[in-house]
């Protein structure tokens, strides 16, 4: 089934430092985050709050790697790696892999685009939030607070996917007198 139907992206990665970053993609959010998330929405649902925050991680972890990595390739590599989880995953039933899969890649999409919106009247951790806060259905009265919290959960989320992705693959050396730009050259 993962071969055909996500076209060989599912199942086991070739890439063991990619592998050591989904890992800690995969930490578990923390009860106190599942519950908060939870009592935003209008039926508490906890496993629904509980995906939101796995989804984001992970998502948010694919970006990081995007934005940080050494090279092309280890974004790909994380993306794949991220990709053949789900179907390791076993929070996941055989059956309902692909509605996983696809609402990763629509909150994917979604980070992304936040990502992308540099307009400056907003920054990044609440244009985030907004969008986790969406994807779960919060309504809530403190909209300001919601935004801040989240917002906070996901930046630190961002932080160790950093951390992950650094240990992993390693960091830049640069030589001080020499701007990166004038390296590829």
């Amino acid at each position: 089934m993962a071969g055909g139907l996500f076209g060989g992206a599912l199942g086991a990665s070739r890439h063991p430092a990619a592998e050591r970053v989904v890992v800690a993609l995969q930490a578990e959010p923390t009860e106190d985050d599942v519950a908060w998330l939870a009592s935003l929405m209008l039926r508490r649902d906890d496993d629904h709050a509980r995906w939101e925050w796995r989804y984001a991680r992970r998502a948010l972890g694919v970006l990081v790697a995007e934005r940080d990595a050494l090279n092309d390739r280890t974004a790909q590599e994380v993306a794949q790696a991220v990709l053949g989880a789900f179907a390791r995953d076993p929070h996941i039933a055989a059956d309902r892999l692909s509605v996983a899969v696809g609402q990763y890649q629509a909150r994917l999409a979604a980070y992304r685009a936040a990502v992308a919106k540099k307009d400056g009247r907003e920054p990044l951790e609440s244009r985030l939030a907004r969008e986790i806060l969406t994807f779960a259905g919060a309504i809530t009265g403190d909209h300001a607070g919601a935004i801040a919290r989240a917002g906070a959960v996901l930046a630190a989320g961002m932080l160790e996917a950093a951390d992950a992705l650094r240990a992993a693959y390693g960091t830049a050396a640069l030589p001080d007198d020499v701007a990166p730009s004038k390296l590829a050259r």
